[in-house]
C-alpha cells in the first residue's frame, strides 16, 4: 500500500529540495511526511523545524521523551512515528528493550515508577484528552511543574504529528532498519 497522496519525489521549491537532501544525509532517505505534506505546503517546513528545535530543548532525558512519543503513536496507530522513535532510540544507543515493552509499561519491571507516571499520563491524555486527578497527582510525585508541562507538550506535539500522518496513511519508512544497517556497516569497518 502507500500513502493516500502520491509522494512528490522531485519538489519544485529549492528549500524543499534542500530539506530532502538534508534528510537523506541524516536518515538515509527523504521522509514520506516531507514528500506528501511539506512538498504540497512548503510553508509548513519552517513551522515543523521550529517545533523540532523546541522539542530538542525539552529538558527531560532523551529516553523518556522518546517513550512518551512512541507510546502516544502506538495508541494512535501511527506507524511512521513509531518507526521514527524506534530509529532514534537505536541511533542514540538507548537500546530497544523498553521500547519493545511499552505496551506493558504498567507491569514490566523495565520501567521505573517515574516512567510509569509519565507514560500513564500520556496514555490517558491521548485516549481521553484529559486526566483523572489521581493520574495527575501521581505525575506530581515524580516530576516538577516544568517537567509536567514538558510531558504535556511532548504528548500534544506527538498527537499533532499523528493526526497529520494517520488520515493520509503515511506509514513506516523502515527507518529503524536503515539505522541498524548503518550501525552494522560502521561496526564492520
Amino acid at each position: 500500500m502507500g500513502p493516500r497522496l502520491e509522494p512528490i519525489e522531485k519538489p519544485d521549491e529549492p528549500e524543499i529540495q534542500s530539506a530532502y537532501q538534508m534528510m537523506r544525509q541524516e536518515f538515509g532517505a527523504a521522509l514520506t511526511p516531507m514528500k506528501v505534506v511539506t512538498a504540497r505546503i512548503p510553508g509548513s517546513l519552517g513551522v515543523n523545524r521550529k517545533l523540532q528545535k523546541f522539542r530538542e530543548r525539552i529538558q527531560l532525558d532523551s529516553e523518556l521523551k522518546l517513550m512518551v512519543g512512541m507510546l502516544t503513536s502506538e495508541i494512535n496507530g501511527c506507524g511512521f512515528c513509531v518507526d521514527l522513535a524506534r530509529s532514534e532510540a537505536v541511533r542514540e544507543n538507548l537500546g530497544v528493550e523498553k521500547f519493545n515493552a511499552l505496551a506493558e509499561y504498567q507491569t514490566s519491571p523495565l520501567f521505573s515508577d517515574r516512567e510509569r507516571a509519565a507514560l500513564a499520563y500520556a496514555e490517558e491524555v491521548t485516549r481521553q484528552k484529559n486526566v483523572a486527578d489521581a493520574t495527575f497527582e501521581e505525575l506530581r510525585i515524580h516530576f516538577n511543574e516544568r517537567e509536567i508541562v514538558e510531558i504535556t507538550w511532548l504528548n500534544a506535539f506527538q498527537n499533532y504529528t499523528n493526526l497529520v500522518n494517520i488520515p493520509l496513511e503515511i506509514e513506516s519508512d523502515d527507518l529503524c532498519a536503515i539505522v541498524q544497517s548503518e550501525i552494522q556497516i560502521e561496526h564492520d569497518d
